[in-house]
């Protein structure tokens, strides 16, 4: 019998939320024109407070709580740690960029606090319907953070886009969970399975796991669903985007792999080629579309649509090598995509001083330590060796050749390839001696926030890099504890044989 307090499953939920209350409740006693800052530190020891919590999950026996709706065990626990870590230099970013007298920041961190709150709940949820709450919750935090900074004409419009498109997409979700519930007459997600078998109307649930995808898709800007991707980075501020371009993503993954690996294994014939082709349009729209791009937020959020596409080529493995696969890329990416935005928040402002490329010309001689880090990034996104990002690929496309997609991973080489131009072109300007008389930029100081933030994401890539078998363990437990050592097969030959066309 299962003894463990219910309330111990959610704790890190709890936690935050009470701290984005309390942040809440704080703000109005602040006198105008004061500095909001220690909100931020208050925020920063919320989290640190729910990281801790989540560690503490590790010890705790494998088991549900609250009818059934949120599970706790590897899986939801290695996803904890990831989202907790991302918000927390998210948040250092935020306080190193910001100035300390700026408005509405307690709203800031309070939307942080409870937009990491959904994201948590999306990963350790094993009902639809209280996936689909934390994805709002999630969803309307980050809508309201892109549209955060007032003073200029994107944030709005960023904000719009993003809350339009994505309305669409919550409600394809919606559908299909109601479809999906029509199909089997439940909405829990290890039921569905058991019950899809005797289900006399496939077709249904067909349709419903189809918009399901369709609305997973959308969150994370796999294409063709990726439309939104390149103006909201673009409009929003640098430290939302690292939240927005990591958080919410890898929790929907994380949902991902519940659904279709659980809910829909015996539908493989039907999702499998399906991820298969998002992947490699996914892959070829993010790299095609970066080679274009002379701003380095909308590089980077080309970047983000080919790397959601190197994920999902892990999905297709259809075992639990794939699943342990995808969760250490979302480690990987995590690290290096938050550790580039320490660097372009800290160098171009809140307000975003440098929107291009070339602007960061020169960047390694002003200053080496950033510089540095930027380019150490850039290569890890590239997948260099002795960088996390080298053997986030390489486990990816080495589960989809073991499961017999040669070609999907043959083509994921060759993504890489393309990558490497962009990648390396804008390496190639941080140690390329700036124009004469061309304007400077002052770059500020390092402040506290900004040196921890960057020596952890920093150290995170290239331990990754380096020595990746403690956090690929760590992957492997959590999808043998999610799904058990034998509970996925390697895809049968007609599905291989319709991947493989």
């Amino acid at each position: 019998m299962n003894t463990t307090p219910q309330i111990l499953r959610i704790l890190p939920e709890v936690i935050l939320t009470i701290t984005g209350v309390i942040i809440m409740l704080a703000e109005p006693l602040i006198a105008k024109g004061k500095s909001r800052r220690p909100l931020g530190w208050l925020a920063v020891i919320g989290v640190i407070a729910a990281l801790a919590a989540s560690l503490y999950q590790y010890r705790l026996p494998a088991g549900t709580a609250f009818f059934g709706t949120v599970r706790t065990d590897a899986f939801s626990v290695f996803f904890h740690v990831l989202l907790c870590g991302i918000s927390l230099v998210c948040l250092l970013i935020t306080l190193d960029a910001t100035k300390a007298k700026t408005e509405g920041m307690g709203e800031f961190y309070a939307l942080v606090a409870f937009g990491t709150v959904g994201m948590l709940f999306m990963t350790c949820a094993v009902e639809l319907l209280l996936v689909f709450i934390g994805l709002e919750i999630s969803s309307i935090s980050t809508y309201i953070l892109a549209g955060f900074r007032k003073n200029t004409a994107k944030g709005p419009e960023s904000a719009i886009k993003y809350f339009l498109l994505g309305s669409f997409a919550t409600a394809f979700f919606l559908y299909g969970i109601a479809l999906t519930f029509g199909a089997t007459g439940t909405t829990k997600i290890e039921a569905i399975a058991g019950l899809l078998t005797a289900s006399a109307t496939p077709k249904l649930a067909v349709a419903g796991l189809a918009m399901i995808l369709i609305g997973l898709a959308f969150k994370v800007s796999a294409a063709p669903f990726q439309v939104w991707t390149p103006d909201v980075y673009e409009g929003s501020p640098s430290p939302v985007v690292a939240l927005m371009s990591t958080g919410p993503k890898m929790a929907a993954f994380a949902v991902l792999l519940r659904i279709v690996y659980i809910a829909f294994p015996v539908l493989h014939g039907h999702w499998v080629p399906l991820l298969w082709w998002l992947a490699v349009l996914s892959m070829f729209v993010g790299n095609l579309g970066a080679l274009r791009q002379k701003n380095i937020k909308r590089m980077l959020a080309y970047s983000s649509i080919a790397h959601a596409g190197y994920l999902l080529v892990a999905f297709t493995a259809f075992s639990a090598e794939g699943i342990a696969a995808a969760s250490f890329y979302a480690v990987a990416y995590a690290a290096m995509n938050v550790g580039i935005f320490v660097v372009i928040s800290h160098v171009g402002g809140y307000d975003d001083r440098l929107t291009l490329v070339e602007d960061y010309r020169g960047l390694a001689f002003r200053s080496p330590l950033l510089g540095g880090a930027m380019a150490f990034f850039l290569i890890s996104l590239i997948g260099i060796p002795f960088t996390g990002g080298f053997f986030a690929k390489f486990y990816a496309f080495t589960a989809a050749i073991h499961a017999g997609y040669v070609w999907l991973a043959i083509l994921g080489l060759i993504n890489s390839g393309i990558a490497a131009f962009y990648y390396l072109r804008a390496a190639l300007v941080l140690y390329t001696k700036p124009k004469e008389n061309a304007p400077m930029v002052s770059i500020p100081c390092m402040t506290t926030p900004l040196l921890i933030a960057l020596i952890c994401t920093v150290a995170a890539t290239l331990v990754l890099g380096v020595d990746p078998g403690q956090v690929l363990a760590r992957a492997r437990d959590a999808a043998n504890a999610a799904f058990g050592p034998a509970a996925v097969a390697a895809p049968v030959a007609p599905v291989q044989a319709v991947a493989k066309k």
